[in-house]
């Protein structure tokens, strides 16, 4: 234990996602030792994106303007959406180059363990965007885990009525794994090989 602002610090950093107490420590006394314009960029960098990035009123993607880089880019496909868990997930299917449509971010995935079910995702704004007739593919790309699948199926069966082709990623992606560290030509390939789900 440390005493008042560097406890706070080390603290403060264990609350973020995969940073451990060895970790949380380790990045405190990097910053003490820091110099101040660097630690300042990183002030400023947190404060800007505190003020400055939202999500998209369309996909929910994270975005500096109303919409998303995406959604505003008229050379997209607008008949297939990929419905992914988070904003980590677009940018790991964007960098193989494969995915010329829009996207649907949930924002998490169905976990009654964790008490999240579907209304606490973005699903009725997903089941909006399919009731004007435009998209005809739903491609699934949620996590390959069990989270994943059971939000995958819940999709699957709740927009078959609607008639459209809905997809989920092949295989390549290790079930367990998160998508946004799948190697581009591995996520390339499931995206190559997804399949129809019937519902």
């Amino acid at each position: 234990m440390y005493e008042g602002a560097v406890q706070d610090l080390i603290d403060e950093l264990g609350r973020l996602p995969g940073v451990g107490p060895k970790s949380a420590q380790r990045i405190a006394f990097h910053l003490l030792a820091a110099e101040s314009a660097d630690v300042g960029r990183l002030v400023a960098a947190l404060q800007r994106v505190q003020a400055e990035v939202r999500f998209c009123v369309t996909c929910y993607n994270v975005a500096e303007n109303e919409q998303c880089r995406i959604c505003r880019d008229p050379r997209r496909s607008d008949d297939v959406i990929c419905v992914v868990e988070e904003p980590k997930d677009v940018v790991a299917i964007e960098r193989t180059r494969e995915f010329r449509g829009r996207y649907h971010v949930l924002g998490g995935a169905i976990s009654p363990i964790e008490g999240v079910g579907p209304d606490d995702l973005r699903v009725k704004e997903l089941m909006t965007r399919l009731m004007d007739g435009a998209v005809t593919e739903l491609i699934i790309a949620t996590d390959p885990n069990l989270e994943g699948e059971a939000t995958a199926a819940y999709l699957a069966r709740l927009v078959g009525p609607l008639g459209l082709a809905v997809s989920r990623l092949a295989s390549g992606l290790p079930v367990g794994g998160d998508l946004e560290y799948a190697d581009e030509i591995t996520l390339g390939r499931a995206f190559e090989g997804r399949r129809r789900i019937d519902a």
